[in-house]
């Protein structure tokens, strides 16, 4: 019986070319898209469950307010985890992580080479996450300085094999330090929110421990076993009147917490689950570039509607073509058949239609695995699609797909009556359907609002790319560890500004993108800091050239100057800044640096004040900044002017090799560190692009496989109407009128949808695009004349036909 219904489909199947590719052709598509949003969503989900104890570890995250500046860190203070653990049972183990020193040099042969992925951590680390050790005992590994533990990769690169316990690394250029490697671990799995390849004793961090007020540690607790996270949340008010409030006092004036609260600041701890941290913190900074959990949701949302337009097309096509059916089933129930037969005979059909599809469908995945990783950032291979988690879920797809296509359709057909039909009175031909255009509907405002999504995206990124920044990101050069040249590289910085093409050099550790160093501290108007005249104030350490090579504008007072032996003790502020200090002029007035701990403040002098630049993402308010005269040539920028860029970039490397042939030359432009900040948004804007083109482009299949048929019911019609004189665009406006009149109603629908959708989109950054009526009119133009000429090209072609061939059978 099955076989039997299976043939009947395949026959069916081959009878009918035109509509069997429309079903088969969008079926791929939607399936295709499914696939591969599975593939991602699966992925981004995923992170950090590989872990064995993920449902007990939580992040202790830090907001703190002070002086109107907001600051929402993923970090907390150095004695938080083992104060914690002293003072609370529930705490079974904590682990830090420092990473606040950036890249390492490490020795392999005679040349150094920069590694990017490197930490300080606890020893205990091991014991809260699972990285396996493939030589070594991780449980001691770092209990000693001068101690490392190496990734598999790392012990290859270095070593050769992963045999490497025992051997030594040199790192470090002016003041070297050998590492002992006392342990080699696996390789961390790519769903980690942090990847590192050396992991340092916490020991060799040259840092001064124990102040609850410094947040520079990711700080890691493994609660234990039935503790609740959020009860535990509320000890955090306990820790700060007896810690952080007591080491307050020494150098502020305050009596309680409540007096701090009073004052509009706040000081709060909450933890985050580790497998909430890939797709939920907004935090800085990050360990590594986080997902979002909205992107996982439109993603999973336009999957599941990119495979519901796919299975519209089958329905509608189903039910339109009614008509050629019904003897079918007539004669059928005549001859004594059930109708559950019947049902499952048109299931069977969907069916194989799926799986067939199905089969197409994994062939276009493995052809566009490489754009998706492409624009998706992702590495995803042939052998993802046959993880277990994800092999039986396919594998029921096609199956779920069949039955969701075919289920309307087999109950419609079903349900003629057999007399009707074989007494001819069974209404045949393109009948209006209510559901049909309802359908039809669905598509299309599914597609226009993937469209208007796509355009707000690219306008907002247009915005960030053309907005004044308050600094020139464009022909900045940047020359990455400078501070590797030791004494050369302040010849090296003077020489490449003289050479023909650079206008201007500074020394730019501190630079206006995500990812550069930042250092906050704590500030006051007064000499005595109180709740009324503190704030926190980023920190920059700049040269003299800094703000002419970067294009920022003094707008009141000067830049700092060699003509002036004070300005070793003057800073320039930004516009935030001058408003937290309520000054029209600051010039010359004074501002004092807290350094706790009963030590005198630091006092500077306001020399100038530049106008505010967005030294972070545009998703963030300008807040405040100095700018003071300091070492920070672990990076150097280089303004040009010249259009052989590639011979100047040569140049440079060139008199890098002469200067330190033993160092890597490194180099990247400032613009392409700002678009780094921006890279989930211009994902984002090419995965909604790929698909709102896939949904039009599945849509109108299903739209050109209705009109050609409904052309092919009404052949003679038209040709009636030809000979009676109706003219070639009569006969297209006739059969083009009531598609285009749901694409329009569709556009209406979409509209308000996209509008509030966006809107919340938009919300995520402080500097953004007002939306405007032309981009719903864009969409909605580009929507009726896609339509139109889908349904036009078959409109015109039926149109055309001589009426003589139409009625001659009369």
């Amino acid at each position: 019986m099955i076989t039997n219904y299976f043939k009947i489909a395949w026959r069916n199947l081959l009878k009918n070319k035109i509509f069997s590719f429309i079903n088969v052709a969008g079926l791929a598509i939607g399936l295709c898209c499914f696939i591969m949003i599975a593939l991602y969503v699966t992925d981004e989900l995923s992170y950090d469950r590989f872990n064995e104890k993920a449902d007990r570890i939580y992040r202790i995250h830090s907001d703190i307010r002070f002086g109107g500046t907001d600051l929402k860190m993923a970090t907390s203070a150095d004695p938080a985890g083992a104060t914690l653990k002293k003072d609370y049972p529930q705490v079974e183990q904590y682990a830090r992580i420092y990473a606040s020193e950036g890249s390492k040099h490490i020795k392999k042969g005679k040349e150094y080479i920069v590694e990017e992925r490197v930490a300080y951590a606890d020893s205990t680390l091991f014991d809260v996450f699972t990285l396996p050790a493939i030589s070594g005992n991780t449980k001691t590994a770092l209990d000693n300085p001068n101690t490392v533990v190496i990734s598999e990769s790392a012990a290859r690169k270095y070593f050769g094999t992963t045999d490497a316990v025992g051997k030594t690394l040199e790192v470090g250029l002016g003041n070297k330090v050998i590492y002992n490697v006392t342990a080699v671990i696996k390789n961390i799995p790519a769903n980690s929110h942090f990847h590192f390849d050396f992991i340092f004793s916490m020991d060799n961090v040259k840092y001064p421990f124990g102040s609850y007020l410094s947040h520079n540690f990711y700080t890691y607790l493994l609660l234990r076993e039935g503790a609740d996270y959020k009860a535990f949340e509320k000890k955090f008010e306990e820790y700060i009147v007896r810690y952080i409030l007591l080491q307050a006092k020494q150098f502020i004036q305050i009596n309680s917490m409540d007096d701090f609260k009073k004052a509009g600041n706040k000081i709060e701890y909450t933890l985050m689950p580790l497998t909430d941290i890939h797709l939920k913190s907004d935090r800085y900074p990050e360990l590594s570039i986080n997902g979002n959990i909205q992107y996982v949701y439109i993603f999973s949302a336009v999957a599941l509607f990119l495979l519901l337009i796919a299975c519209i097309n089958f329905m509608n096509l189903s039910t339109a073509r009614s008509s050629n059916r019904a003897k079918e089933v007539g004669i059928r129930k005549v001859m004594g058949t059930e109708r559950q037969t019947l049902i499952a005979q048109f299931i069977a059909e969907s069916t194989l239609t799926s799986y067939l599809a199905f089969f197409f469908a994994l062939l276009l995945t493995i052809i566009l695995l490489p754009y998706f990783n492409d624009i998706s950032a992702k590495t995803f291979s042939i052998s993802s699609l046959f993880q277990p988690q994800l092999l039986a879920f396919l594998l029921i797809l096609p199956f779920a797909v069949g039955i969701l296509a075919g289920y309307y359709p087999a109950f419609f057909l079903s349900s003629f009556r057999p007399i009707e039909v074989l007494k001819g009175k069974f209404n045949a031909g393109f009948k209006r359907s209510n559901l049909r255009n309802l359908l039809v509907t669905f598509q299309f405002v599914t597609s226009l609002v993937l469209v208007i999504g796509t355009i707000i995206v690219y306008q907002q990124l247009n915005y960030i790319q053309t907005k004044k920044l308050g600094f020139d990101k464009d022909q900045v050069l940047l020359i990455n560890e400078t501070d590797a040249l030791g004494t050369n590289k302040e010849a090296f910085k003077n020489e490449i500004a003289r050479m023909v093409g650079v206008k201007s050099a500074a020394y730019a550790g501190f630079l206006p993108v995500a990812g550069s160093a930042r250092n906050d501290n704590t500030f006051s108007k007064e000499a005595v800091m109180d709740l009324k005249n503190g704030f926190n104030m980023q920190v920059w350490n700049i040269d003299y050239d800094y703000i002419p090579t970067l294009g920022m504008e003094i707008i009141k007072g000067r830049n700092l100057s060699k003509s002036f032996g004070s300005d070793s003790s003057a800073v320039i502020i930004n516009e935030t800044t001058a408003k937290v200090l309520g000054y029209e002029d600051p010039t010359g007035k004074k501002v004092y640096a807290s350094q706790g701990s009963g030590n005198p403040n630091i006092v500077y002098e306001i020399v100038g004040v530049v106008k505010n630049f967005h030294y972070e993402s545009l998703r963030q308010t300008v807040g405040p900044l100095c700018m003071r005269l300091g070492n920070n040539s672990w990076a150097t920028a280089f303004k040009i002017n010249i259009k052989d860029v590639s011979a100047l970039v040569n140049q440079i490397e060139a008199k890098w090799k002469s200067m330190a042939p033993e160092m890597p030359f490194s180099y990247k432009f400032l613009d392409q560190s700002f678009d780094q900040m921006y890279r989930a948004e211009q994902r984002v804007g090419k995965v909604a692009l790929t698909f709102a083109i896939l949904t039009i482009l599945i849509a109108c299949l299903g739209l050109f496989g209705l009109v050609t048929y409904m052309a092919e019911q009404r052949t003679k019609e038209i040709g009636i109407r030809k000979v009676l004189g109706a003219s070639v665009p009569n006969i297209v406006s006739l059969l083009s009128s009531e598609f285009l009149v749901l694409v329009v109603i569709s556009v209406l629908i979409a509209s308000p949808i996209a509008y509030y959708a966006m809107s919340q989109w938009l919300t995520e950054f402080a500097y953004r695009i007002e939306i405007s009526w032309w981009m719903f009119f864009t969409a909605g133009v580009l929507a009726v004349c896609i339509a139109l000429l889908t349904v036009s090209s078959q409109a015109i072609r039926a149109a055309l036909m001589n009426p003589v061939n139409s009625l001659k059978s009369e």
